[in-house]
């Protein structure tokens, strides 16, 4: 088994490829299939003919949350939060963006910029998940997510430049999301729609879902070239009864489970690793994993040297992805979350 250094998932790709807004219709995205001996390049809507009868495709229905919040401190001076998690009681656990740190106690003004409101209180209580967390801890004066609703914004991704407007409140969120609670889309999914997710019933694709709530940890950069010593952050997954039963029956019946998103693989492999249903996984999935679960991926295009990058070398080979990655160059794909897709398929020995 080869050893992998982060050297290994850089590659140069140009800034216009990064896609600043989504394609016209969910659908109408490009796909390049990457299942065969060559690469083809296809629509998105093409995906019924590339999937069998009895194939269960597995979908992560976590919501989006408006969960970036501007505000002031008592000063005056300007403070940024992005919620990454709701707790009981209307407290939040949120990542802080000020010029100097506020002192425990202190009662941020949120939600001033929008105009002419009173906005809400949001008091710091510490850091999280202890004293040295890069997390912070904020008890709201309200409850959260209707204050978000109110008052936060889409929480785009770093690589997309402008504000977050009308069409990515609607477009950065899934058609089928359901439980609030993600600060970044699971962007596979973003390319279904109701006529592609009925087309693909029409073929015999069974569906299922799995919860996991994205965190701003998916933007993390990896700053160490041994892969070894990174750490990975923390997210909340379900994976609901009604899933595993449908898991059972794929296998039973000879299918194959396609997970939608990098997400879906992370749930579905940290479900069948520890046994546990629901909880918080870390799991780095780097090349020479061992997959218990997902045998096809539909996935968008990541960054260099990031984790998802290391995650589908892992499934597919590392030859294949960086093969499939100059092509997508080359063919001028789009990048990222409001990019294009490609399927990929476990390989036998994925290194």
């Amino acid at each position: 088994m080869r050893h992998f250094t982060l050297s290994d998932f850089d590659f140069h790709l140009p800034d216009e490829l990064v896609a600043q807004h989504p394609a016209a219709e969910r659908s109408a995205s490009r796909l390049l299939d990457g299942t065969g001996p060559a690469a083809v390049d296809r629509v998105f809507r093409d995906l019924p003919q590339l999937l069998a009868p009895g194939d269960l495709l597995v979908f992560n229905d976590t919501q989006v949350i408006k969960a970036r919040l501007f505000g002031e401190k008592p000063s005056g001076g300007k403070v940024e939060l992005l919620v990454e998690r709701v707790l009981p009681g209307h407290e939040v656990v949120a990542h802080m963006k000020t010029s100097k740190k506020p002192p425990v106690g202190t009662v941020l003004r949120m939600g001033v910029d929008r105009a002419q409101s009173p906005g809400f209180s949001a008091m710091l209580q510490g850091r999280w998940p202890d004293d040295d967390g890069a997390l912070f801890r904020f008890a709201f004066s309200d409850e959260p997510h209707q204050l978000m609703a109110g008052f936060g914004h889409v929480p785009l991704p770093p690589y997309i430049t402008h504000a977050d407007s009308a069409e990515d409140e609607r477009r950065y969120q899934t058609v089928f999301a359901r439980h609030p609670g993600a600060v970044a889309a699971p962007t596979a999914a973003l390319h279904f729609d109701e006529a592609l997710l009925a087309a693909l019933a029409e073929r015999g694709v069974l569906r299922a879902s799995v919860t996991l709530h994205v965190g701003a940890g998916t933007f993390q950069p990896v700053k160490t070239e041994d892969l070894s010593a990174h750490r990975m952050h923390s997210e909340w997954y379900d994976v609901p009864e009604a899933t595993v039963a449908a898991l059972a029956a794929c296998r039973a019946r000879g299918g194959r489970v396609v997970a939608v998103g990098t997400t879906t693989v992370r749930t579905l492999e940290s479900w069948a690793r520890s046994g546990q249903a629901t909880g918080d996984t870390s799991i780095f999935i780097t090349p020479g994993f061992e997959f218990a679960v997902v045998d096809r991926l539909i996935t968008n295009f990541h960054l260099p040297k990031s984790t998802l990058m290391m995650l589908v070398s892992a499934l597919a080979g590392y030859e294949q992805v960086m093969g499939l990655y100059r092509h997508a160059i080359a063919q001028r794909y789009r990048f990222f979350s409001y990019g294009d897709a490609m399927l990929l398929d476990r390989t036998a020995q994925a290194a």
